[in-house]
């Protein structure tokens, strides 16, 4: 199953590369009661949106119970999760790496660390088959020492001081249940250990960047105006080692109705960069370079840039990346989906002199970059199928920046498929041994991922990595099939046929989709469905609607606001495609989707019915008159609208899902699945969509897992446990193959 959390490109240091952010996050910490003053008077159900509410847990664990005694006494139930348990827990599976000095690092978990192990290696170590790990912290240990849940969120780590290479220092993030929001806590990389003392912010979701060892740039939740309407920080200081974090100098302010502040620190020698920066959307910044002044909060240099374009840096260059046309000084326009380039020291005097690096086309769109020493390296998807472009500059023959040129080559990699990269380039080290390494993920849907290593000018990248094959892929095959949704648009769809089916109309067939945040749909190689669909008979099928980021921004952007019918569009006339192309039935046909999925299969089901016989509904969002309210679903507005302007409550609430419910017409069952941690996406969404229907006499399954946040489950028990309700009840709904 792929991660149902959108992703967003984020540019620092000059390397764009892609994080997954879900959709947009919020502070989670004591969590009240919702005013009733801000919702429907006439919702009877608002009471669950009290998280921890006695009443609303106790209306959870009825419906968990029943759940549970319908799904788990399932036949193929425990033998299901029994194999999908072993699966996340293969010890074989490809440790994913990052590099932070003289060592790459990985979080591990398995069946002796179900809350993980963060480990390192070398780089030529981790080439072995069996490398030796070195523990950097037991998270196991650490939360039965401290009586806590902790969930692993990553870290962030102080670079080297000039003429040091050793990394000595980071901030971990540590998550009670796998929420957000996180506390962080500074750790001696040498001592194995968290520093006594050291550098610590409680719960909250914070943004934080080390300026140098006794000074960290903080925004965080310090009391009344911290905070943007969205829940992120507002405000960012300037915070030194034993200084009282209220009495920190303010660099930066965004506005109350800014999505956040945010920071970043560049430390490459010879061009270090502090960044500030409002995000006035999800899609919207303006940008700010941060230099020391003669008073604490320094001087702020603002960067000349389209509002919705996305600036970033690489040594002497800036990038941009283009979501609306722009029209350089030159008269040349260069179209939504480009991506530009141009001297740093150019754009700092405001006079910019943008090339474009990569023009999309109909087909091709830009999906991420990263860049090794000397190196520029763009991943690009053509009809959903990834290539890679290597960009260097060469110097003209006087030395001139007027006579150089970009020169590209199309790196030879597997396809088609999908490609990740990840340079291992580290820019504060001035003679980096590993600047012009990378690495390079594979898969596609019935190729085990691989992990490889490239260098330089070298074609033949080097195996480090191969995931084992969790089923026989004999006789299966793959098709990418077009639908024509409501307005005529081609819609693109891949189709994953299990060994012997036929299209006779009665194979159980699953449809995925997300169509949201400019996110891609592209294949993946799955031991769930290998495990628990395929074998069984079932079709795969995932749908590229409008929404997602499968032809750039335009493919995007044709599906937002007043428009976002189009997604649901589109999902369903692949559905209808499905049906007349004789793949399935109605009876035979599910389908799942989680956060902006869930909210799209939400609205698939009420708006066709007829049309399916199983909906998993995930981490979802499904009161869309309510959804700005809660949590951060405020940041979410340049994607669906605000509810609160009658206008755009018109289109809204023709597709809101839960008020869209009614008695007289009948619905599939369907399996809704949430967290009580899950502080992205609040989980009074999917509780109340329940409520509605159970009040409205239809029959419909929830599960509500205590830990998880957005991503559903903590560890790899609680991710088999759920996956196997999920598949045992689409196989009780949708029946195995006759």
């Amino acid at each position: 199953m792929p991660l149902s959390l959108p992703v967003r490109r984020v540019c620092a240091r000059g390397a764009c590369r892609r994080l997954v952010v879900g959709l947009s996050v919020a502070l989670f910490v004591g969590l009240p009661a919702m005013s009733a003053t801000a919702a429907e008077p006439d919702d009877p159900h608002l009471w669950l949106e009290e998280v921890q509410g006695e009443k609303a847990l106790a209306w959870v664990r009825e419906r968990n119970a029943e759940s549970a005694a319908l799904l788990t006494t399932q036949p193929f139930f425990e033998p299901l999760r029994a194999q999908l348990r072993a699966a996340l827990d293969d010890r074989q599976r490809i440790p994913s790496i990052t590099r932070i000095g003289a060592h790459v690092y990985n979080f591990w978990q398995d069946a002796a660390q179900q809350r993980g192990l963060w480990r390192r290696t070398t780089l030529e170590e981790y080439r072995q088959a069996e490398p030796r790990w070195e523990t950097v912290l037991d998270l196991d240990a650490l939360a039965a020492a401290e009586g806590e849940n902790w969930v692993w969120k990553g870290s962030t780590c102080l670079p080297p001081a000039a003429g040091a290479s050793a990394w000595t220092r980071c901030l971990l993030h540590l998550s009670r249940g796998g929420a957000d929001a996180v506390v962080l806590r500074e750790f001696d990389l040498q001592q194995r250990a968290f520093v006594a003392e050291g550098f610590r912010l409680p719960e909250a979701k914070s943004e934080v960047a080390w300026l140098d060892a006794d000074t960290l740039l903080v925004g965080t939740d310090v009391g009344p105006g911290a905070l943007t309407d969205s829940g992120y920080p507002r405000v960012i200081r300037r915070w030194t080692r034993g200084q009282p974090l209220a009495e920190a100098p303010v660099l930066f302010e965004a506005q109350n109705a800014d999505v956040s502040a945010s920071v970043w620190v560049d430390a490459t020698p010879g061009f270090e960069r502090v960044g500030l920066s409002r995000a006035i959307d999800f899609y919207r910044s303006e940008d700010f370079l941060w230099q020391p002044g003669p008073t604490p909060a320094g001087r702020l240099q603002r960067l000349a840039k389209p509002e919705d374009a996305q600036l970033s840096f690489h040594r002497e260059w800036a990038l941009l990346s283009l979501r609306s046309a722009l029209t350089g000084p030159d008269g040349r326009t260069h179209p939504a989906g480009s991506l530009l380039v141009t001297r740093a020291q150019d754009l700092l005097a405001g006079q910019p002199r943008w090339e474009a690096l990569f023009t999309p086309t109909a087909t091709r769109s830009l999906d991420g970059w990263t860049f090794t020493r000397s190196r520029l390296l763009l991943t690009v998807l053509d009809n959903v199928a990834s290539q890679v472009e290597a960009l260097q500059w060469q110097p003209g023959a006087d030395g001139s920046p007027e006579t150089g040129r970009w020169t590209r080559r199309l790196l030879p990699l597997p396809g088609p498929g999908t490609l990740s990269l990840q340079a291992l380039h580290d820019p504060t080290l001035r003679d980096d041994p590993l600047g012009e390494h990378y690495l390079i993920g594979y898969t596609d849907f019935l190729t085990p991922d691989s992990l490889l290593l490239g260098q330089g000018e070298r074609d033949a990248p080097e195996l480090l990595k191969q995931r084992r094959r969790y089923f026989d892929a004999t006789g299966m095959r793959v098709e990418q099939r077009f639908a024509t949704s409501r307005d005529g648009t081609r819609v693109p769809y891949f189709l994953v046929w299990p060994a012997g089916a036929r299209a006779d109309g009665d194979n159980p067939t699953l449809l995925y989709g997300y169509g949201g945040f400019e996110v891609s749909m592209q294949p993946w190689y799955s031991a769930a469905f290998g495990q628990a669909w395929y074998p069984r008979g079932g079709v795969l099928a995932v749908a590229n609607i409008r929404g997602g980021g499968e032809f750039g921004p335009a493919w995007h952007q044709a599906a937002v606001k007043a428009n976002k019918q189009r997604s649901y569009d589109d999902f369903i006339a692949v559905a209808q495609d499905l049906l007349r192309s004789g793949v399935t039935s109605p009876k035979r046909l599910g389908i799942m989707g989680g956060s902006n999925g869930g909210l799209l299969v939400g609205a698939a089901f009420t708006q066709r019915p007829d049309l399916f016989g199983a909906v998993v509904s995930q981490v979802p969002l499904l009161d869309m008159r309510r959804y700005h309210r809660l949590l951060a679903g405020a940041s979410w507005m340049a994607e669906y609208g605000d509810p609160d302007r009658p206008e755009e409550w018109q289109w809204i609430g023709r597709y809101s899902p839960y008020q869209q419910l009614r008695a007289d017409v009948r619905y599939p069952r369907v399996l809704f699945t949430t967290s009580t941690r899950d502080d992205r996406v609040h989980p009074g969404h999917a509780r109340k969509m329940v409520a509605r229907l159970r009040e409205l006499g239809h029959p419909v399954l929830y599960y509500e897992n205590t830990e998880g946040g957005h991503g559903g489950a903590a560890d790899n028990a609680q991710r088999a446990h759920l996956l196997a309700l999920e598949y045992s009840y689409l196989w009780l709904q949708l029946g195995a193959r006759r």
